[in-house]
């Protein structure tokens, strides 16, 4: 997850098999006060949007294209979600995060957290 100006503030790491949608209700439950959550299409769920509504916010993510009930995107806000990917791009200047050379799940995440640390907090 990142903040409004795109910096990376909580970090899940999950086994390459596990899709994203399974793993964000965790990550959600950390978060308190967000108004607006973005995502990408491989966000979209109903169990997901009720969970974000739930939590007091308004989900920001497009429907697929396979998706019966066609939802509405507010483009404007969805314009802001670069920066998510911009916070990824960053990360993997850190050629130890991007080529993973860490086995051990505790060892890399404790290289991706130096590294948000580097390029974000110091």
């Amino acid at each position: 997850m990142t903040d409004v100006i795109g910096r990376p503030f909580k970090l899940l790491l999950t086994p390459g098999n596990i899709h994203d949608v399974t793993a964000a209700p965790e990550l959600l439950a950390q978060l308190s006060g967000a108004r607006f959550i973005l995502g990408d299409k491989g966000y979209d769920s109903d169990t997901l949007r009720a969970t974000i509504r739930q939590q007091g916010a308004r989900p920001i993510i497009p429907g697929k294209a396979n998706r019966k009930r066609k939802i509405p995107l507010d483009k404007s806000r969805y314009r802001s979600r670069h920066l998510i990917e911009n916070a990824f791009c960053r990360l993997k200047d850190f050629r130890r995060v991007a080529t993973r050379y860490d086995k051990l799940a505790r060892n890399f995440l404790s290289t991706v957290a130096l590294a948000v640390l580097l390029a974000y907090w110091l």
